[in-house]
């Protein structure tokens, strides 16, 4: 199965987007709740809301260019930035689906997969909102 993939240019510096995806804060304002610590190898929870929590661990840190985390038992999450004067080009994907692959709640990939590319569209256009209101 194809990954997820959103870009987007956000009218932020690249250190500002940076605390938006590589800070627990940051990834609270617009994603979801957690305690991750940007530091490769570190273990942390996403908040999952009806879903409770998932665990996660940091798998890339690259200060401000990028952060990838594995997230749950098949997914990983990569977050790639790039400066582009006043402006960050952002690039998320979201891998790790696998046909007949089933998440940790016993859903399909395939019935997920669809669902989570609609959410990362209106989710990156909320980061995209909180990290420009911050400028």
């Amino acid at each position: 199965m194809n990954d997820i993939r959103k870009e987007i240019v956000i009218k932020a510096l690249i250190e500002e987007v940076w605390k938006f995806v590589g800070t627990a804060d940051g990834l609270a304002a617009w994603f979801m709740p957690n305690d991750m610590e940007p530091v490769e190898g570190e273990s942390f929870e996403l908040q999952a809301g009806p879903w409770g929590k998932s665990s996660c661990r940091v798998t890339r840190v690259q200060k401000p260019y990028a952060l990838a985390f594995d997230w749950g038992k098949d997914w990983n999450l990569s977050f790639i930035l790039e400066g582009q004067g006043n402006q960050t080009g952002l690039t998320l994907i979201h891998g790790g689906w696998h046909a007949g692959g089933e998440t940790e709640f016993g859903e399909p990939h395939d019935v997920v997969q669809p669902r989570m590319d609609g959410g990362w569209t209106g989710l990156v256009q909320k980061l995209k909102q909180v990290a420009e209101a911050k400028k």
